[in-house]
């Protein structure tokens, strides 16, 4: 299975969100992706571009973050790219994981979360541009959307 780059712009605000779930339902549908696969990376990138929007710039101006995905293979591959200031968040600091929810504080999970659900995250400075690749293996015994 091998598809074309899927790609798709979004404004550097929260209330993309909705537009980035249905870009990733649509993608996923039309190239039969299973549910599971759609939802972990649904997950991670908005747990991403919230953190992108929230913390990756430092003017008010908006900004575009491009997202491209392709599926080949049986591999999943979103990259992110965004021109905010320079920030790989593989080198953050690994969190330590609440022991129970009441102890949980909000926020640092994202790119634990992140980690965990892909297979792969890798990150790369191109010019002035933060490009973050995501990458997850779909399962073989999945069964894809309907």
């Amino acid at each position: 299975m091998k598809t074309q780059n899927y790609s798709f712009e979004l404004n550097s605000q929260l209330s993309e969100l909705k537009a980035l779930n249905q870009h990733l339902i649509a993608f996923g549908r039309h190239n039969g992706l299973p549910d599971l696969s759609i939802s972990e990376i649904n997950i991670c990138l908005d747990e991403l571009f919230t953190n992108i929007v929230s913390y990756g710039f430092n003017d008010d101006l908006e900004h575009k973050i491009k997202f491209t995905m392709m599926v080949d293979d049986k591999i999943l591959t979103a990259i992110i790219e965004d021109d905010g200031e320079p920030f790989n968040p593989l080198k953050k600091k690994a969190v330590k994981l609440p022991k129970n929810v009441d102890s949980a504080k909000i926020g640092g999970l994202g790119i634990h979360i992140t980690r965990e659900l892909m297979n792969e995250v890798s990150y790369e400075r191109k010019g002035r541009l933060n490009r973050l690749i995501l990458k997850k293996s779909i399962p073989a015994d999945e069964d894809p959307t309907p």
